[in-house]
Formats: structure tokens, sequence, C-alpha cells
């Protein structure tokens, strides 16, 4: 721990040529006195280092003088993968390690590269979370992160929509995506037999409990986290939409239909046709005619045509609303 501090140390005065013990306290995450004992250890070691006092003194390494000491440990190794997704580092414990390693990173750039890297950073921020959405507690993240890492079974205790709401598995974690803030865990499940269970994927913030059992597993050969994630989007993406409705749109529905509509239906709504009253009829795809009714309430003027189950459905949610609000 002390040996990685005094890297650390010695880089950002590498980086910043100078720095104030207050400074270096706080980059570090410790003590001033601390910083004091660690510049008398890295001076013990050899390292060119020396303090200056005053207003803008602090401490600063022999002029040319420069480190190689840039190599990366397992855990910096582990975040260079997420190093532009902070947020994910953060959830799976790694945001330590990140900082550790941007600073590897910065310190082995030239100077006009390390300036452009900066630049970039005050530039480009990625946030992961979707609009309107926080990000949801995953206590158990790092663990099955790990056991992925490792690749050690898992005895998971889930909850899922379907009954029995609660169940057990013993699964082999394949890996982890982080889709619009959300994690989810790939794993094939523990059949009792010779051969393991399909692929399957688990929202991470569902586990209710989860413990690596100490118990290897064979990754299956050939398997690609990437490709097989993108199966399951195109997958599901042919599955949700279960039929279409015919739809009439007020200009203000229109305009309002891409922030409250997913992609397909508000594209759907924008390639309609104009009719004599200056709205819009298209033809929508939509998954039940539940959920297609809480998403066309939100337009405010849009009238449904066709299939006659749906425009009945409609009319039974707005006659429910005016009557709680009569």
């Amino acid at each position: 721990m002390r040996a990685g501090r005094l890297v650390s140390m010695l880089l950002l005065l590498q980086q910043h040529g100078g720095m104030t013990a207050e400074r270096l306290a706080k980059e570090l995450g410790v003590s001033v006195r601390t910083v004091y004992r660690d510049a008398e250890a890295l001076a013990a070691a050899g390292i060119p280092i020396y303090g200056e006092s005053g207003h803008a003194g602090g401490y600063r390494l022999l002029a040319g003088y420069r480190t190689k000491l840039t190599g990366l440990t397992e855990g910096e190794a582990e975040a260079l993968a997420l190093s532009g997704v902070p947020a994910a580092a953060t959830d799976l414990g790694l945001q330590t390690e990140l900082a550790a390693l941007e600073l590897k990173l910065s310190a082995a750039m030239p100077p006009a590269q390390r300036e452009r890297a900066e630049e970039a950073r005050r530039l480009f921020h990625l946030d992961v979370v979707g609009w309107f959405r926080r990000a949801e507690p995953v206590p158990f993240l790092a663990l099955v992160a790990n056991a992925a890492w490792e690749r050690r079974r898992l005895q998971v205790t889930y909850s899922r929509w379907a009954e029995p709401k609660e169940i057990e598995r013993e699964l082999c974690p394949l890996g982890l995506v982080l889709k619009s803030g959300q994690w989810y865990l790939v794993a094939t499940a523990v059949t009792g037999t010779a051969e393991p269970g399909p692929a399957r994927m688990y929202k991470v913030t569902n586990l209710l409990g989860a413990r690596k059992t100490g118990e290897a597993f064979e990754r299956p050969e050939g398997f690609d986290l990437a490709a097989w994630w993108a199966r399951q989007l195109e997958d599901f993406d042919a599955r949700r939409y279960r039929g279409e409705a015919l739809v009439r749109c007020s200009p203000e529905a229109v305009a309002k239909a891409a922030d409250n509509l997913d992609a397909d239906s508000a594209a759907a709504i924008g390639q309609g046709t104009v009719d004599d009253d200056g709205w819009t009829v298209a033809t929508v795809p939509i998954e039940t005619h539940a959920h297609a009714a809480g998403e066309f309430l939100r337009l405010g003027g849009l009238e449904v045509l066709e299939p006659e189950s749906l425009r009945t459905l409609m009319r039974q949610r707005a006659l429910e609303a005016a009557a709680l609000h009569a």
C-alpha cells in the first residue's frame, strides 16, 4: 500500500513539477504529516526530491530527473478497460486503481501529448446513467466481477418478475455488461449435467445474495461477450414488437414523440403523412396494448384509429384519469 503511494507521489511531482504538501495530501488521500514522512522515505531511497519553504514552496524533483516506474499492477490493469467510464470503475471498487493508472499513463507521455490528454479531460465527460434515472446500488458487483476474473462459480439468490419471485442458482459468471447505467451479469447455470445451461443475463441489482463457492469452471471455448450481447439486443428488438397501431398525432404530439417514445415509434411517426387538419397519420410498432396505451397517453394529442381494442383501452384510461380529477 505504501509502496504504491510513494510511486504515485513520485509521478505526481514528475508530472506537475512541484506541489505543496497540502495538495499532495489531497491527491493521495492522506494527511500532510504522512506526506512529510513519504518525502523523507523517497529521499532516503535516493530519489532527488527536495523541499522549498514559503508560500510558493513545496516539494520538487531535481531538474531533469524522470522515473520509469510506470509498470501496472493487476488492479490497475483491470481498471484500464474502464478508464473512459469512471462511474463503472467506482461501481467495481477500482477507483483508486483507476486514479493510479491515469497517473502512470500521464507520466509516461511526452509533455505535448500529456497536455492534449488533459485538454480532452476538460472537454469531454461520459455519464452512463440515462436521463431521469439515478444510479442504483450494486452491492454484489465487485464480488461478481471478482468471480468472473477468477473463473469461480457463484451461488446466488435472485429476484425476478415471474413466479417464484426468488430463486437460487449456481452460476458460472462469463462477464459483465454496463447498459444505460445498469449492470448485467452474463452467466451459465450449473445444471447437474456435464453440459452447462445456455448463457443468460441477470440484472446485478436484482441479486439478493451472492457468494463464491470456490469451485472453478471452464469458460466456453470461443465465447465472445460483445458478440453474444449484440445478438441478445437484436433478438430483443425482434421479440418485443407484437403488433402495430394506426395513430393520428397533433403537431405538438409529433414534436414530443422523440423525447417520449422509443426510437422506432418516434421514427414511424416522423415518417407519417399529414392530413388536411395538419395532423400526422402513421403506423407505429407496439409491444402490448397496455404498454402502448401508457406510452401514447404521454403525448397528449394522439388518437388511436386502429386496432379498436387499443382505442377502447385508451378511452378507458382517459375516463379513469378524468374520474380521479372530477
